[in-house]
């Protein structure tokens, strides 16, 4: 095996090869060498060629790792930190890189490719990749250890409920809870911390829909992927450089609403199209969905009154609307070995004070679904008996 190319050979290749037009070949590659005084054989000249091919294009050193089966996301907090996630927690790779400033030009090139810019003035871009790889990133030093990316890796399809059971994520009778909450038309919400299964559990869910219905998608960066013939997916836009032409979700959810939606679904609820969604459900838009986040199917109303009361919607609308659109909450978490389920599905419950709560109607465990106090309210609202 050839010993690794010295990095300042590398970088003073790849000024030469800038500095003067032409597609990068290990031909140009060797003339770079001799021009630099290193030697040139066969092995160095492919070496380099690859780590520059690499450089620019796909995702650099990462792009193995991006490609390899179940992986979701890439994650690297500097130089010699990279982690992956099969589903399974996260993983330490071997992959590095030689310096921050490779990490740095990496991240520049990938924000470059989504037309954001990625500099000192901006140190930070969140963006969606011609892939549909959602990439986020933060230079140094704003991250102290270096350089920080994310890249939450679209699956190749759809899950499937099916497919959700054997891979442990639900127990078969939680399944056919999950299609009858589909199939009853509820309006519901899956909820759950960063990296839990809510896009791939709500795609599985939206595939499930009745193909005569028609699904409006409103996503900040698409990755809902639902296995559906009839979708209609509308993207938000952050601002240009000057600070113009942002379209935000609020803006969409209200297109949504003159395009005849089946079901208006918004691929994650996180600021003022909140109050939207909940008028939308509450306007006879029956079925509508979404995700949000929250540590607890308890926690969802306290979370959806600080997004509608930073919206302008008082409290007490917050929770009136909150009680009259909501029908089921079905929460996510990760167990002890890393793996994502579905944990509890919760539905709401108007106290004396008008503020709503979540009360638990059914606990999923690894092979069984334990009924809660909500069980009938639920069975009610899917038009069966409770079990």
């Amino acid at each position: 095996m050839s010993a690794p190319v010295p990095a300042a050979v590398v970088d003073d290749v790849r000024r030469r090869l800038a500095a003067g037009p032409g597609e990068l070949t290990p031909h140009r590659v060797a003339e770079a060498l001799r021009a630099s005084g290193a030697p040139v054989g066969d092995a160095t000249v492919l070496a380099v060629h690859d780590l520059l091919r690499r450089d620019v294009l796909g995702a650099g050193p990462l792009e193995e790792l991006v490609r390899l089966p179940g992986v979701t996301d890439v994650l690297v907090n500097g130089p010699d930190e990279v982690w992956i996630d099969r589903g399974r927690g996260l993983e330490r790779s071997a992959v590095g890189f030689p310096d921050d400033a490779a990490v740095r030009r990496l991240a520049q090139r990938l924000a470059a490719s989504a037309g954001r810019r990625l500099d000192d003035a901006s140190p930070h871009a969140d963006v969606r990749l011609a892939d549909g790889t959602r990439f986020h990133a933060v230079l140094a030093p704003v991250a102290r250890g270096g350089t920080a990316l994310s890249l939450r890796v679209p699956r190749g399809r759809v899950w499937t409920l099916p497919e959700l059971v054997a891979e442990g994520a639900l127990p078969p009778e939680g399944a056919f809870l999950l299609e009858e909450v589909v199939d009853a038309r509820c309006a519901f919400l899956v909820t759950g911390g960063t990296g839990t299964g809510k896009t791939s559990v709500l795609s599985a869910l939206l595939s499930l829909v009745d193909h005569g219905e028609r699904i409006v998608l409103v996503e900040d960066a698409s990755e809902l992927r639902p296995d559906h013939p009839h979708v209609v997916a509308l993207e938000g836009r952050p601002p240009n450089i000057e600070g113009a032409g942002e379209i935000t979700l609020q803006t969409l959810v209200r297109q949504a609403l003159r395009m005849r939606p089946d079901r208006l679904v918004v691929g994650e609820v996180r600021g003022a199209e909140v109050v939207d969604l909940l008028a939308a459900l509450n306007t006879g838009h029956g079925g509508g969905c979404g995700t949000l986040h929250a540590n607890s199917a308890a926690d969802v109303p306290a979370r959806v009154e600080a997004l509608a009361l930073a919206a302008g919607l008082p409290r007490e609308a917050a929770h009136s609307q909150l009680a009259a659109a909501l029908d089921v909450v079905v929460h996510l978490g990760r167990g002890r070995d890393g793996r994502r389920r579905v944990l509890e599905l919760a539905v709401p419950e108007r106290g004396p004070d008008g503020l709503v709560v979540m009360r638990a109607a059914a606990r999923l465990e690894t092979d069984r679904v334990v009924p809660g106090p909500g069980s009938e309210a639920l069975a009610e609202r899917l038009g069966s008996v409770a079990w």
